[in-house]
């Protein structure tokens, strides 16, 4: 199959100080004012929008019935002389509500709308570039790998091209490098979740994650299923046991600086439960279940291509959990890296142990910040539903991750680890069992459990995405079906913040 470097992942983003003959279509922010909608920032580009055509232009969108109101979409025949064929008005909302997760989602629900265009010129860039430019890259995105010629339709084609006006010439190079660069890490991970696990099982996912991290010289590790057994990754090697298809564990380092930050991912390329196994319905969506390793390694490669001045090192665990007669089984005792003997009680709570392994080796670099990301437990989207990620770890480190998640719009919330869930994990024949036995805080008791694996003083978060990673309703903002690549925005901005200290 087509790799994941060798495909186009969102449209070609500019700069342009003006409307250019090739524009098919210009798009507006409306905003949503006590006296009616008004056009937003266009005042910026009076040469590009003079004052008598954005007047033109509130008129016959008012005479359509435009009111501003958050993600309306209003689009009319561009006025003679304005170089684009259309207009398309966006709603923004009321003034004193927009902010940046505002434009970002305005400019995405604005690309959706937009696929069979070649190219947009915007004036969203006027509000904020950097999330205008996010919104219409992750707006556009489409995963059309495995559409034949069968089932395509006129209008499939993407959005291919979106030119942000700007006032001057050298104005917003820097935040549209650095914009487009996160929203490719986050399209890079949505194209890893939306790959069919028959394409992307533990070997390929780490052959590809290697050739990414190669095409920027960063340095790779891959340990396969004999060197895991020989170095006593039990974790890992216990749950690829019923899988024809063996674990791997990809190591990735870009070192910009003497802080370290070690990132650990999920990589479960396909949970059937094991011999706990799931029902069917739904299992489908099993294929996300290495969210969490595609949003660590694609953040590994964007701070190698911001340049940012830390060391990271992405460990990410890869598995497939499937049930045959060589699986583990319940009441199986296996020994996770470092030493600590697990009763597995349940083979469908598998994240927890491959993590497990990962996070004491991640731990041997000595790291200053650790965090892990995974689709791990269903009790996540219980507690917080299916687009708020939940963070637990060490309070200070735990609130100033979600702190940044709510910032850039992934809206990630803090969430306790009580003393008294770790009396659930004892065992009677190990150190641990992998479960409690009950049903009761399943997110934090997974927390629980992972917390006994990190090293004594380092700052750690756990974020737990098992609803927010893949999104199985309808499209929404800059969100389609599948893969959404959270939580690369809110790593990025942890990353930046770390590499500001």
């Amino acid at each position: 199959m087509t790799a994941v470097a060798d495909r186009s992942l969102g449209p070609e983003l500019a700069r342009t100080e003006s409307i250019g003959p090739d524009a098919d279509v210009l798009v507006i922010g409306l905003l949503s004012t006590d006296d009616g909608p008004a056009i937003a920032a266009a005042d910026i580009f009076d040469s590009a929008l003079d004052v008598a055509t954005r007047e033109g232009l509130l008129a016959a969108l008012l005479a359509v019935g435009a009111k501003g109101k958050a993600e309306e979409l209003t689009r009319i025949p561009a006025p003679d002389g304005l170089g684009a064929t259309s207009v398309l008005a966006v709603g923004l909302g009321a003034p004193d509500r927009v902010d940046a997760e505002q434009i970002r989602t305005s400019a995405g629900v604005a690309a959706r709308s937009l696929a069979g265009v070649g190219t947009a010129v915007t004036t969203l860039s006027g509000l904020d570039l950097g999330a205008a430019a996010e919104g219409f890259y992750l707006g556009a995105y489409t995963f059309t790998t495995y559409k034949s010629d069968k089932s395509a339709k006129p209008g499939d084609q993407p959005l291919q091209r979106v030119e942000f006006l700007v006032p001057t010439a050298d104005a917003g190079a820097e935040e549209l490098t650095r914009a487009q660069a996160i929203a490719e890490a986050v399209a890079t991970a949505r194209d890893f979740v939306n790959t069919p696990p028959n394409d992307l099982f533990p070997a390929e996912f780490a052959d590809r994650a290697a050739e990414l991290a190669g095409t920027l010289g960063l340095d790779v590790e891959i340990l396969d299923e004999k060197h895991l057994a020989e170095a006593g990754f039990g974790g890992i090697v216990g749950v690829g046991k019923g899988s024809s298809r063996p674990p791997r564990l990809i190591r990735i380092t870009y070192s910009g600086g003497d802080r370290k930050v070690a990132l650990i991912g999920k990589g479960i390329t396909f949970d059937t439960g094991g011999i706990s196994i799931k029902p069917a319905a739904g299992m489908e969506n099993m294929t996300s279940d290495m969210g969490g390793a595609a949003a660590v390694i694609a953040t590994t490669l964007v701070a190698a291509r911001l340049g940012l001045p830390i060391t990271v090192t992405a460990t990410v665990p890869m598995a497939e959990n499937m049930p045959s007669a060589t699986a583990q089984r319940p009441g199986d005792v296996l020994t996770q890296y470092g030493g600590t003997t697990i009763e597995v009680v349940n083979t469908d709570a598998e994240g927890r142990l491959i993590l497990a392994d990962a996070i004491v080796r991640a731990g041997e670099d000595d790291p200053d910040y650790l965090i892990d990301v995974a689709t791990l437990t269903g009790a996540q989207m219980v507690a917080l539903g299916t687009r708020t990620p939940g963070v637990m770890g060490t309070e200070e480190f735990r609130d100033r991750v979600a702190r940044l998640s709510q910032g850039v719009g992934e809206n990630a919330w803090a969430m306790p680890l009580p003393a008294e869930l770790r009396a659930d994990l004892n065992s009677k024949i190990a150190d641990m069992a992998n479960v409690s036995p009950h049903r009761w805080g399943g997110m934090l008791v997974a927390g629980t459990y992972l917390k006994e694996f990190v090293p004594e003083g380092v700052q750690w978060a756990h974020i737990d995405v098992a609803g927010p990673a893949y999104n199985t309703g309808g499209p929404f903002g800059y969100t389609g079906k599948g893969g959404t690549g959270v939580p690369v925005r809110t790593l990025v901005a942890v990353l930046s913040d770390i590499a500001g200290e």
